[in-house]
């Protein structure tokens, strides 16, 4: 369906297209005028635009766009004709997320909504595939017939995931099935679906390469009583399965498959090097079986794996630096890159780096302000669209045309005065074992609020093996809080991925134990540093940072003055049991998990806590936060509880609206309930 007039002025908004060369920096409003601070509503509205893609041909764009903030559309260019007012499509009764082109005139579009059967109270995603003017939108995978609720529910569940676009096949494209394992060959202009390979209880992780065949799958099984995950590879000779690397769970070192080469004999593969810190990508030769020099490689950070063309020509790497980053390999787009850092006023700036693993001494450079990637882009370079965004920059988007015309696509948060966002930076500090601890330190605007001391919040993120980027704040719990005046510093502690194997092992059931240490250290070194305030700190996390919130409260430091629990694991025993329903990774994270259990030590609460969990977290349960709230009200301890209707777990499960009561919840309990007199 279209809704083509009653958006167009908005849409040209969105494609404001400039002429001549930009001048980025003049469109920020100066220090010295007024500061409008944002609103938490400003903040937690759906992006005016995301989701940026290019048709494979370069002649359309489409991108998820929200003239409202809260209602989500496609929007779809020409790109020859930036001006033309683009067609807009809706989903009916259901909240757009994503949005790629799988062909030339199909799109792929990722949808939600909430869902109820029984008792169980969750959300559903599906993957949608429609045409250019929406007159047509069909699931990915067709729909089954089902005779019950319950098969209702499964069939549901947003389970069509896309192998591969083949890119060289006009009309289909490959999808399995989640839920059973199968992969399907399907028709996107007939909605109809071959099955080619059948899901089984052995095998899973099933992969594809770029011309549509089959070339790798997963098995789980036990040598000895130790489980561990085997990649299978087909031989390219005789079209055989044969097993070629086991990875066992006890030795947490897996070998992925992430990438196909045109020569069907070799492949790309991670995995640390026996003895190494750092995740790296390796060429492996299938017929010799035998593991290649490495072929990417960073001596500070993890890689993540080849980056390629719809053609299959290999053009670069991914891997994990402050953000993801990418090192090109192909001169083109590598040129391309270094001009639109020097267009888009990109600036650099080099710290000192320790090496958590080493020891050693490096240099770094990284842009603190905003930086400037590529995001997508045609084979024959026509067509890039760019990304330019930071902590303290929403995300803005641009169209490189003919590699010298930069026009302005859009800007996700247009109305922010940029003024009343502070500057964030990239640190270390040493934990109190010596340990160096990565973390983004995010300061008030100094135009403002002074230099500081001020107001300070302790921010770990969740997972715990997980980690934060230096990128915008999907959350806005950072630029909120800066924008109020209060310094907020995200600590990557042990147990946080993608710095290395040594900080990551190192959280090994140390829940609450050095994990917690570590984010009391960042408190510390906030004080010693001048940034904060002793006697003005909080500590507030979500998900396992709900967790550190909890231990916040109970430990007898006398660091905080209160702390907040978003959706926090209560009970550690019973996380262990529930994290994931598939038995090797279960296996593979229990040395992770173990630690100080918070609901029973609810007597040691000593400070103010404000818990809130959405009642349809699918994730951590909500009976978590009941259960320790429960115990706090017998304990006499204070408190404050909210449980906000129809908020999952994860970002994509909340609606700007479950944002917005995030913040100004949080920030109502530190200025009322935090003692002495608010923080």
């Amino acid at each position: 369906m279209t809704r083509q007039a009653s958006l167009v002025t908005f849409a040209l908004f969105l494609f404001g297209l400039l002429s001549g060369p930009l001048d980025v920096q003049a469109q920020t409003p100066t220090v010295e005028q007024r500061a409008i601070l944002p609103s938490a509503w400003d903040l937690t509205r759906a992006p005016a635009i995301s989701s940026l893609t290019l048709a494979p041909d370069g002649k359309h764009l489409a991108a998820v766009t929200s003239p409202d903030g809260i209602n989500r559309y496609v929007s779809v260019w020409e790109t020859a004709n930036p001006s033309k007012p683009p067609t807009v499509l809706g989903a009916a009764k259901t909240d757009i997320w994503g949005v790629s082109f799988i062909k030339n005139d199909r799109l792929g579009v990722r949808v939600q909504q909430l869902f109820t059967i029984g008792s169980t109270r969750t959300h559903i995603g599906k993957l949608l595939i429609t045409d250019l003017e929406g007159k047509r939108w069909t699931s990915a995978l067709p729909e089954k017939q089902t005779n019950s609720a319950i098969d209702d529910y499964y069939n549901s569940q947003g389970t069509a995931v896309i192998l591969d676009r083949l890119y060289d096949d006009p009309k289909h494209i490959m999808v399995e099935d989640r839920t059973q394992g199968d992969v399907y060959k399907v028709d996107v202009y007939a909605n109809a679906a071959e099955r080619v390979a059948r899901g089984s209880s052995q095998f899973g992780g099933l992969q594809v390469d770029r011309t549509g065949q089959l070339r790798a799958r997963s098995e789980v099984n036990f040598e000895n009583g130790n489980i561990y995950l085997a990649v299978w590879l087909r031989n390219p000779v005789t079209g055989a399965w044969e097993e070629h690397f086991r990875s066992f769970a006890k030795n947490r070192n897996l070998v992925d498959v992430v990438g196909f080469t045109k020569d069907p004999n070799i492949i790309y593969i991670s995995k640390r090097p026996e003895g190494g810190d750092k995740t790296q990508v390796f060429e492996y030769d299938i017929a010799a079986r035998k593991i290649l020099e490495p072929v990417f490689a960073h001596k500070l950070f993890d890689a993540s794996g080849p980056i390629f063309t719809t053609a299959g020509d290999l053009v670069g790497f991914d891997y994990e630096a402050e953000k993801g980053r990418t090192f090109w390999t192909d001169d083109r787009l590598a040129a391309i890159a270094k001009s639109l850092k020097v267009s888009l006023k990109q600036s650099d700036q080099t710290i000192a780096w320790t090496d958590t693993a080493s020891g050693a001494q490096a240099k770094l450079s990284y842009a603190p302000d905003a930086s400037v990637e590529i995001i997508d882009w045609t084979d024959d370079l026509k067509y890039i669209v760019v990304q330019r965004e930071g902590p303290s920059l929403p995300p803005e988007y641009y169209l490189l045309t003919d590699g010298s015309k930069l026009s302005l696509l859009g800007r996700s948060r247009p109305n922010l005065d940029l003024k009343a966002i502070g500057p964030s930076r990239l640190v270390q500090y040493t934990a109190r074992d010596g340990l160096m601890i990565p973390a983004f330190l995010h300061l008030p605007p100094e135009a403002l609020y002074g230099k500081g001391p001020y107001p300070a919040i302790v921010l770990p993120h969740g997972g715990p093996s997980a980690r934060d980027n230096y990128n915008w704040d999907f959350s806005s719990w950072t630029t909120y809080f800066t924008s109020r005046g209060y310094v907020v510093i995200q600590p990557q502690f042990r147990g946080s991925v993608g710095w290395g194997e040594k900080l990551a092992r190192a959280g090994d059931a140390q829940w609450g134990l050095t994990m917690q240490d570590d984010n009391d250290d960042a408190a510390k070194w906030l004080v010693a540093q001048g940034y904060a305030d002793k006697n003005r700190m909080a500590l507030f996390g979500y998900s396992y940072g709900g967790y550190t919130g909890y231990l916040a409260a109970i430990r007898p430091n006398g660091l905080y003055q209160c702390s907040v629990a978003g959706a926090g694991v209560a009970q550690i025993k019973r996380f262990q049991g529930e994290t994931y329903d598939n038995r090797f990774l279960r296996e593979f994270q229990r040395p992770t998990i173990d630690g100080v259990d918070p609901l029973g030590n609810v007597d040691k609460v000593s400070i103010p806590i404000f818990v809130y969990h959405g009642d349809r977290d699918q994730t951590v349960k909500i009976e978590e936060s009941r259960k320790f709230v429960a115990a706090l009200k017998a304990a006499g301890k204070p408190y404050k509880y909210l449980e906000i209707p129809d908020m999952g777990h994860q970002f994509n499960l909340w609606g700007p609206k479950d944002g917005e009561t995030q913040l100004l919840e949080i920030e109502k309990f530190f200025k009322t309930d935090c003692k002495p007199g608010g923080l």
